[in-house]
């Protein structure tokens, strides 16, 4: 793998079944939302209807072993939420899916269609290797509020994933920097899918299959590597 991910063994050890999937993918082609990429969100909006069969979002067991976890380590899952958990809510309201650019699309398609916490992050803007921590509190996350930069700061015991300048993304997998993101300017990009027991790792195969074939029908002779789950 050109870019280190490693999970620390504290992480390992609030969550022992956690797994990560890890697509890296070079020679991307992205863009502003297509009406193809909006057709996938809105199929992966059905799809996910007919998973829930009535029920909510959180009432799925991944959600809900997504909520224990992130109860386990400080925060409030009803209001910070775990991606997946808070992009199928949106899917389900009349809004629908929000369109972001073609590469955020197909990944967001793959997290709402199968209930999993997907993210992408643009390689080129990541210093060193990747690591999922605990956060000892005083590491830098810079977003923006109000068209604003401002630099945050983590709770203690937070679990973020973080690189060598700071964190990247908050409470696991809730908020992303803007630093990292894909952009319609990213070439290169890693895409993570994570899981907790009950998922199967076979059923984040499968979506990670999935996410490949979307990347190479939309980045034709892009170069492509699955990584073993971890």
């Amino acid at each position: 793998m050109t870019l280190s991910l490693i999970v620390s063994d504290e992480v390992r050890a609030l969550a022992p079944g956690f797994t990560h999937l890890a697509i890296e993918a070079h020679g991307l082609t992205n863009g502003p939302s297509t009406p193809d990429s909006s057709a996938l969100l809105d199929d992966a909006a059905r799809r996910l209807a007919t998973r829930l069969d009535g029920r909510a979002p959180h009432e799925d067991p991944h959600m809900a072993a997504w909520r224990e976890i992130y109860t386990a380590f400080g925060s409030k899952p009803s209001r910070t939420r775990n991606s997946a958990e808070a992009l199928a809510r949106r899917a389900l309201t009349d809004a629908g899916l929000p369109r972001i650019n073609l590469l955020v699309d197909l990944y967001n398609a793959i997290s709402v269609a199968h209930l999993i916490p997907v993210g992408g992050e643009d390689i080129d803007h990541i210093e060193g290797g990747m690591r999922l921590v605990r956060a000892a509190g005083d590491e830098d996350f810079v977003t923006v509020v109000g068209g604003e930069e401002v630099v945050e700061h983590p709770d203690a015991g937070e679990v973020v994933w973080r690189d060598g300048t700071g964190v990247t993304c908050r409470r696991w997998n809730w908020r992303q920097g803007p630093r990292t993101r894909l952009t319609e300017r990213t070439l290169s990009g890693i895409f993570l899918l994570e899981s907790l027991p009950p998922m199967p790792v076979a059923e984040v195969e499968q979506a990670g299959a999935e996410l490949v074939e979307l990347l190479e029908k939309f980045s034709p002779g892009a170069r492509i590597t699955v990584h073993t789950p971890e």
